[in-house]
């Protein structure tokens, strides 16, 4: 057997998640169930860190709190860090800065990629929870240069998504969810016919992307989307050479 190396407490779990503190129900596909991830993860809470004061009001006033844990998450064995929010695009400078990791700290951070992959006639949209609430800034945070160019479209006024979420109810009827999605997505494509693809902004969303791409017909891209390509950078997977065998590259 060739030589092991140690160096930390934790193997086979490389992304570590940021979570915001809260005690609403997290479905499968949901960036806070573990059963979502086709590999293992490790989480941090980050104590008082609601989803209320991180979407409606400034991350930047708990950052400290966000790179403590993620340290802590490194220090684990972590070798790339996420968050729970796409709203935490605001945080990415600066936790990026303190980290010796790399850093996807929001979905959002998708954008300038997708539109590389548009006809030239076409943009992205972005489905968010809070459309009163996301920024010019959180835009430009996630490297979006110019933020106008990028319609924004929410959830705000449905059913239950918005509400419950980010009031964090302990019971949510998660169907009430999947329809207001819907009629998000419905909006959107009746709205604008150069919207060539969508990014879900909010990380609970993720559930219900199926829907949405099947009501719209659009390509759509969420953190799951995100971060099983970040994580494939992590651990790439690995392919058996056949370097022995003479039909190798004929195929």
């Amino acid at each position: 057997m060739s030589s092991q190396y140690g160096g930390k407490p934790i193997f086979g779990a490389t992304l570590g998640i940021l979570m915001l503190e809260a005690r609403f129900p997290r479905i499968r596909g949901d960036i806070g169930n573990a059963m979502t991830w086709p590999f293992p993860v490790q989480y941090r809470v980050i104590k008082g860190a609601s989803p209320d004061k991180i979407v409606r009001h400034d991350p930047m006033d708990m950052v400290d709190r966000f790179i403590e844990a993620a340290k802590d998450l490194v220090e684990s064995g972590c070798d790339g860090i996420t968050t729970n929010c796409g709203f935490l695009a605001l945080t990415q400078e600066r936790i990026s800065s303190a980290l010796s990791v790399p850093v996807a700290t929001s979905s959002l951070m998708q954008i300038p990629m997708v539109q590389a992959l548009l006809p030239p006639n076409k943009k992205v949209a972005v489905l968010t929870i809070s459309k009163k609430s996301l920024t010019d800034d959180h835009l430009r945070a996630a490297g979006i240069s110019d933020p106008r160019s990028v319609p924004i479209f929410g959830t705000d006024n449905g059913r239950a998504f918005t509400r419950c979420i980010l009031d964090d109810y302990e019971e949510i009827n998660f169907e009430h969810c999947r329809l207001d999605m819907l009629d998000a997505a419905r909006e959107i494509v009746e709205t604008d016919r150069e919207i060539g693809a969508i990014v879900l902004e909010c990380t609970n969303m993720t559930p219900y992307a199926y829907d949405v791409r099947k009501m719209t017909g659009l390509p759509v891209f969420s953190i799951y989307s995100f971060l099983k390509w970040f994580h494939e950078g992590l651990v790439p997977d690995r392919f058996q050479l056949e370097l022995d065998d003479p039909r190798a590259g004929l195929f």
